[in-house]
């Protein structure tokens, strides 16, 4: 970890946090070129947190006094969580950052206070405030807390129509307040945590209130608030995405690799890769990055017996391998010594529609359907100003399209659909296009 840059509030008298200074320069401000467009206001930087920067909670006797000074606090409950993402295994929480109004700032570490139970039930039924929830939501239960009321002011945003949607622009766009960014990708299982960083946690949750209240009042504006609230409490129940099969098929740069042995090398580095950093507790690419699994496997997918030794002519990968040579033959080994009936498929069983590009070939109906339903929800996602993926979720119409009826009514669209996860506003939607997608392409 480099150090950090001095602090400049050290050396520097700042205005108060929230502040705008007059930094003119003293000519006539009210004086603009005729035909000249108003300029945009400054945004204000938000450098300090309005409270200061609290210590953070490392004990059980003072995460109960949180717990009481949440529990006594009002309105609505802004969270996040920061993870070491690219350095620890897993995506467990490193710190946890809870703000509501009465009870202020609060910075836990649940590596020190593993169970937060306590803060969930201070909290109670009171509405969390996240953005982009499904990447907090994991780690948030892991620790003991599951809201019972959300809202997720990234998909808010997605949903009233925003072209940007990171906390930052929607900060930018909603609040005219500038954050910082440049500490959520560093290694937040460090400790002590750098005053800096600290900082910048705090600051994340402080503006979580505000930019709920102002993306509420857009999409009530929009007519869309009753469809966020339907999109919230399907998020309620969001544990993580289901559990992948066969992960390692996913390893970058594996499409290069030919035949079923070298595919068992790809597994069996892979398979390798992931228990040695689970037990070193780090990234698992900075065990061996998955170029180097692959080009190992291209390497010896034709071999008849284990190298004697592995390497790379790129630097960086020849450092990793180095570094665990023996592990890596060993593992080549066992890939070479597999009987052909132990070797992975070229692929796996289908369990879903094809790709669309086969579509043509295999079913020209449902092809013409398909792109016929996309203008349709591609028209209709311009005039809401919803991203189409949010109307509809892609798979859910190709799975409709492929495996559904020959010439379905709306009502039966819209019951599929729901079937399948399908939100009510999005049946609304998305049934009647879809429906009129296959009267316009009837079957054989």
């Amino acid at each position: 970890m480099t150090a950090e840059p001095a602090d400049p509030a050290a050396t520097t008298s700042d205005p108060a946090p929230h502040e705008i200074t007059d930094q003119s320069s003293g000519e006539n401000s009210d004086e603009v070129a005729a035909g000249a467009p108003p300029e945009a206001p400054a945004l204000v930087p938000l450098t300090h947190p309005r409270d200061g920067v609290p210590d953070v909670v490392v004990d059980e006797r003072t995460l109960m006094q949180a717990a009481e000074a949440i529990a006594a606090g009002t309105g609505p409950v802004g969270i996040d969580a920061e993870r070491a993402s690219g350095y620890r295994y897993g995506q467990r929480a490193y710190l946890v950052q809870i703000r509501r109004e009465g009870s202020g700032t609060w910075l836990i570490d649940p590596i020190a206070c593993p169970d937060l139970s306590p803060v969930g039930d201070a909290i109670g039924d009171a509405e969390w405030i996240l953005h982009a929830a499904t990447q907090d939501l994991p780690c948030l239960t892991e620790v003991g807390l599951r809201p019972h009321a959300l809202f997720d002011t990234e998909l808010g945003g997605r949903i009233a129509g925003l072209p940007r949607v990171g906390l930052g622009a929607m900060v930018e766009h909603y609040l005219g307040l500038q954050l910082a960014k440049e500490h959520s990708a560093v290694d937040w299982s460090v400790r002590p945590l750098p005053e800096p960083w600290l900082r910048y946690a705090a600051l994340d949750v402080e503006v979580l209130v505000d930019l709920r209240d102002a993306v509420a009042a857009e999409l009530a504006a929009q007519g869309k608030a009753a469809w966020a609230r339907e999109e919230f409490e399907s998020l309620l129940d969001f544990t993580g995405p289901e559990p992948r099969v066969d992960p390692w098929r996913r390893t970058s740069g594996m499409h290069k690799v030919r035949g079923r042995r070298g595919l068992a090398i790809v597994r069996e580095l892979w398979q390798w890769r992931d228990a040695t950093a689970q037990q070193r507790d780090t990234s698992p690419g900075r065990v061996l990055p998955d170029a180097a699994i692959s080009e190992i496997a291209i390497a010896n997918q034709r071999a008849t017996s284990a190298p004697r030794t592995v390497s790379s002519s790129e630097p960086r990968l020849a450092r990793s391998i180095r570094r665990n040579q023996d592990a890596i033959i060993e593992a080549v080994a066992r890939a070479l010594a597999l009987p052909d009936s132990d070797l992975p498929p070229l692929t796996l069983p289908p369990t879903g529609p094809p790709p669309p590009k086969a579509w043509a070939d295999r079913d020209p109906v449902a092809a013409a359907r398909l792109t016929r339903a996309r203008e349709l929800l591609g028209a209709v996602s311009e005039e809401l100003a919803v991203p189409v993926e949010n109307l509809l979720t892609p798979d859910l119409l190709r799975r409709f399209l492929w495996e559904g009826p020959a010439a379905p009514t709306t009502s039966e669209v819209a019951e599929a659909l729901s079937s399948m996860g399908a939100r009510r506003w999005q049946t609304t939607i998305a049934a009647p296009l879809v429906a009129l997608a296959c009267s316009e392409n009837p079957a054989g």
